[in-house]
């Protein structure tokens, strides 16, 4: 067991502190007549401006998941955990195209979840219901990865223990999300992401410059990393990976780009950072400035070949027996405690904002596309906004559960199940802002179809550590080579989608209403036909249109 480091230790709980009373004075900033309303706790009001949503979208899309999984990854595969690096180069082309229509058909009609954008445009509450259901469940892994790397550097400062204690940083993650959460809504990881976006930049910075000069340069980085992937691993009797793709894993590193491309706008945190900007240009002017990211994210990925090239950090982690703990463990080593303590809260802080983004996402979805839509079509807007703040909190719950139930040694994979799920919404979602050709039933079907094959092909994968869930990756049929489940399950599910589409087509199967316009695609700000007071009653047939 680890000596706590009291100066590392000391730093982390002083941002930590900071960014949560912020978070809670957050409740006052920009503020409408009352919080209590869908528009004002779950979408902040739907008024920020660029500025405001380029850190706010950053925050959302650079999580925990940046500094401690993907080079994680690339210390246990080497070149394949670079996957993450040239899927944003894909996605944001698509979401330049998808986003602005997206905003405007929201705006205009009040929508607040993809879902109700789903269930208006089709006309069936069911497929708006299956989409909200896998909106939350997706979620769920998603939030586990920020709160396994808050773990992950409390561990490594020497916060640890044994039974219910070597869970309790977890918890106590988990309260501070609840707190401010349930007061402020998205202003709150809204306004942290400011500090978040700023300790990462200064981190990654110092990082990139002091600790290969430390190592004694870049080509002794790159030949140390080479020579520690080449070494078999004991598990398999195979090398554990390379600096670059081989033969046998292009297919693995191009479709899990592809694949997370297409997951990458349509998960609900990030379509709920995109519904709170003010004006349909300011998602256009992010969709082309996000991009920039992409080079943060890639210099990140390189300190799994820094780690690799530290025999100290190779030891430590193995024998801690958990990739997760590689650049945590670097930062321990290369950087005096108290910029150590400065690396850490990055993480910490790059844990929280997006994890209170992704439940309240989920929680909008809930109240408004499961509560409201089934269960209380009369609620008041202060009623969904209560359930709302109740469910955020039981949907960090959820989040825990798939900590304990799931191997906690590549947190990778946790993101990489949700993208298994939320691709299968691509269809009725990303596709349904440019046509209504598909037929309802279709979708629901080419979404069952998805979730099935995709769930039950990640269940079977098994690791000399986990025995299910173990890899997102899978034989692509006909190809005899490995690929992402997620888009092996998207081409089944774009097959179902067009075949029942033709045949209920032919056989005169009656379709959905759509509620509406191809003005509303092209809407902005002044074009919003629902009424400010109450927005959404649209869905359940109640206010005006």
């Amino acid at each position: 067991m680890r000596n706590v480091d009291i100066v590392q230790l000391s730093v982390f709980v002083l941002f930590l502190a900071a960014v949560t009373v912020v978070g809670f004075l957050a409740a006052r900033w920009r503020r409408g007549q009352t919080l209590m309303h869908l528009d004002e706790w779950g979408l902040g009001g739907r008024g920020f401006g660029t500025f405001v949503t380029w850190f706010l979208l950053g925050g959302d899309l650079y999580t925990a998941y940046t500094f401690i999984a993907v080079p994680a990854a690339v210390f246990a595969g080497g070149a394949m955990g670079f996957w993450a690096v040239p899927y944003g180069a894909i996605a944001y082309p698509l979401v330049f195209l998808i986003g602005p229509r997206l905003w405007s058909v929201s705006h205009r009609h009040g929508y607040v979840t993809t879902a109700d954008f789903v269930h208006g445009r089709f006309g069936s509450r069911a497929l708006g219901l299956a989409v909200a259901l896998t909106g939350i469940l997706a979620m769920m892994p998603y939030i586990a990865l920020q709160l396994v790397g808050v773990q992950a550097v409390l561990t490594v400062m020497g916060i640890t223990g044994t039974g219910p204690a070597a869970d309790l940083p977890l918890f106590l993650a988990f309260a501070l999300l609840a707190a401010y959460t349930y007061t402020s809504g998205l202003r709150a990881p809204a306004l942290i992401s400011f500090v978040k976006d700023t300790l990462l930049y200064l981190v990654v910075i110092v990082a990139i410059v002091y600790i290969p000069a430390r190592l004694g340069g870049w080509g002794n980085v790159f030949d140390s990393a080479e020579a520690a992937l080449s070494k078999p691993d004991p598990a398999t009797g195979r090398p554990s990976g390379s600096l670059v793709t081989n033969e046998m894993t292009h297919w693995a590193y191009g479709t899990l780009a592809l694949g997370s491309s297409l997951a990458l706008f349509i998960y609900p945190h990030t379509v709920t950072g995109a519904l709170a900007a003010g004006r349909r240009d300011v998602v256009r002017r992010n969709a082309a400035m996000l991009p920039a990211y992409s080079v943060v994210l890639g210099l990140l990925a390189l300190l799994g070949y820094m780690a690799l090239a530290d025999p100290g950090v190779v030891a430590a982690v193995r024998e801690a027996g958990n990739p997760q703990l590689a650049v945590p463990f670097l930062f321990d080593a290369a950087f005096p405690a108290w910029f150590a303590g400065v690396a850490f809260a990055a993480i910490g802080v790059g844990a929280l904002v997006p994890a209170a983004i992704m439940s309240i996402a989920a929680s909008n979805l809930f109240t408004r596309n499961v509560y409201t839509a089934f269960l209380r079509p009369d609620a008041t807007p202060e009623e969904e906004t209560r359930v709302a703040q109740l469910v955020s909190l039981l949907v960090k719950a959820g989040a825990l559960v798939f900590v304990f139930a799931f191997g906690r040694s590549l947190a990778i994979n946790m993101q990489l199940l949700g993208g298994i799920w939320v691709v299968q919404t691509f269809p009725a979602l990303a596709l349904g802002v440019f046509t209504r050709w598909f037929h309802r039933w279709a979708l629901l079907a080419g979404w069952a179809a998805g979730m099935v094959y995709g769930t039950w092909t990640a269940y079977l994968s098994s690791s000399p550590a986990q025995e299910h869930f173990a890899s997102p990756l899978a034989e692509i049929p006909f190809l005899e080579r490995n690929g992402y489940v997620a888009l092996t399950a998207f081409v089944l599910n774009m097959l179902v989608v067009v075949a029942l589409t033709v045949a209920f087509r032919a056989f005169g199967v009656p379709d959905g209403a759509d509620e509406t316009s191809p003005a509303d695609y092209t809407a902005d700000a002044a074009d919003r036909l629902a009424a400010p007071e109450d927005p959404g009653r649209a869905l359940t047939g109640e206010g005006p249109r």
